[in-house]
């Protein structure tokens, strides 16, 4: 990452610079230089854009989101009498990576172990036995997605909770410090089997290094040591991409949410987590209303002009089944992706900040895209000039667009107004290669 220690940059400046709606997860995570990767290393990831969440376990059974066994306080052996009822047996985890290919995701992440303690692998760390493999399935559902993924051509992506309800010393750590070690101890051991057992892991995607439901991942560092952690990934995936929830600093930032994207680029590796129903909750409910294909879309397009990925979250049922309107929503999202993925794939956000609900820009060699998401709007706006030259600007289908550069900026014409397009995009070729500019390491602190 270079010589030059990373600059730090408060929650508030960060807030400042960026006027912007994001909401970054786990600020202020503990540094650690060798842990990072370089710019190199998550180059693929940059390039991705586009990933799936599978949120699936216990939890799915109920219906009520994946937070059922804490928010009612379910008894415990009530809550775990549910493994007697998980067993799909019909269910092939080829359904759900195949789905991610219809998606257009390059990677998946999938959840191992959630906060309720029920892991979905063999794992001898885990307290109790309490797994798929030791209960009615008898599946070990890692093994199953890992090999799934890798046959499809997917990046591995794995989401671990350390933290367990099931453990009286997370509610109390110091006053039940020794029930507490415990939970540490199987958090340890089974990120240690994650990462040893099952080939090369892309991305460990950690979630709930908190405790006792105060604070946040980076305030309960003191007890989950974390570089010391992620040390273990790294001694078996050098290459891992590891995101700042474990009380870590992490190699890219979390947006959690089905919050609009507003604000400018966005100067440092960030990921956009959200669900593809209403965002109540990321495990299966019944009837949990399907977002439109506008509004995913757009959001995408916004992701993607601020330099972010989007992980896209979907929930299946016990059986490990998703609706028809579900599966519809995906792949329609997957058919634009095949029809305008050039935009998207392996591009950059900018050079030209995004206008909020108007229009953002993408770039690739000596292409900008430009995604226009109000047409109305766009027609008074004048785009900031660039240091390049435009020598054609298009439509995406090749249809020439009148334009104006001079040094005030850059005035294009649309063509005819398109019906039912969410994003008109254009194509604007330069004469020579757009520069991206040297990347500013920066250290986001957290505090305001």
């Amino acid at each position: 990452m270079g010589n030059n220690m990373p600059r730090e940059m408060t929650g508030a400046e960060l807030k400042s610079m960026l006027k912007s709606s994001i909401n970054l997860k786990s600020l202020g995570g503990v540094k650690s230089p060798g842990l990072k990767l370089s710019k190199e290393d998550i180059q693929w990831w940059r390039d991705a854009k586009i990933g799936m969440f599978v949120h699936w376990g216990l939890y799915s059974i109920l219906g009520r989101g994946e937070w059922a066994y804490f928010n009612e306080q379910i008894p415990k052996e009530e809550y775990e009498s549910l493994a007697d009822e998980f067993n799909p047996k019909d269910f092939k985890m080829t359904e759900l990576t195949g789905l991610a290919k219809d998606l257009g995701a390059k990677y998946m992440i999938m959840v191992t172990k959630h906060h309720d303690g029920f892991s979905l692998w063999d794992s001898p760390s885990c307290y109790e036995g309490f797994t798929s493999y030791n209960t009615a399935s008898k599946r070990d559902f890692v093994k199953e997605y890992v090999d799934a993924c890798r046959e499809a051509g997917l990046r591995v992506g794995l989401y671990y909770s350390p933290m367990d309800w099931r453990f009286p010393g997370y509610f109390d750590p110091e006053g039940k410090s020794e029930n507490a070690r415990l939970m540490k101890q199987q958090c340890y051991g089974q990120v240690e089997e994650l990462c040893s057992r099952y080939g090369p892991i892309d991305i460990m995607w950690y979630d709930g290094a908190w405790l006792a439901h105060k604070g946040s991942d980076t305030s309960s560092a003191w007890f989950w040591e974390p570089v010391k952690l992620n040390k273990i990934v790294r001694k078996y995936n050098p290459k891992t991409m590891i995101n700042p929830r474990s009380g870590w600093e992490g190699d890219f930032y979390c947006d959690e949410g089905s919050h609009e994207m507003k604000g400018n680029i966005i100067p440092v590796p960030w990921e956009k987590n959200m669900c593809i129903c209403s965002g109540s909750s990321w495990g299966w409910m019944e009837n949990d209303p399907v977002s439109s294909f506008e509004w995913l879309i757009k959001m995408l397009v916004d992701v993607v002009c601020r330099d972010g990925n989007l992980l896209l979250n979907v929930g299946p049922d016990k059986n490990g089944k998703l609706s028809k309107e579900v599966t519809d929503r995906v792949r329609e999202i997957g058919d634009w992706l095949r029809k305008y993925g050039e935009s998207i794939y392996g591009t950059r956000g900018g050079p030209i900040q995004p206008s909020d609900n108007v229009y953002g820009t993408t770039y690739k060699n000596d292409t900008i895209y430009l995604h226009v998401l109000d047409t109305q709007k766009f027609m008074d706006v004048t785009l900031p000039s660039i240091s390049e030259n435009i020598i054609a600007c298009t439509t995406f289908n090749g249809e020439k667009c009148e334009y104006r550069q001079n040094k005030e900026g850059i005035k294009i014409r649309l063509p005819k107004e398109r019906e039912n397009e969410v994003d008109t995009i254009l194509k604007l070729k330069l004469d020579k290669e757009h520069q991206q500019p040297k990347e500013q390491e920066i250290y986001f602190t957290g505090k305001e």
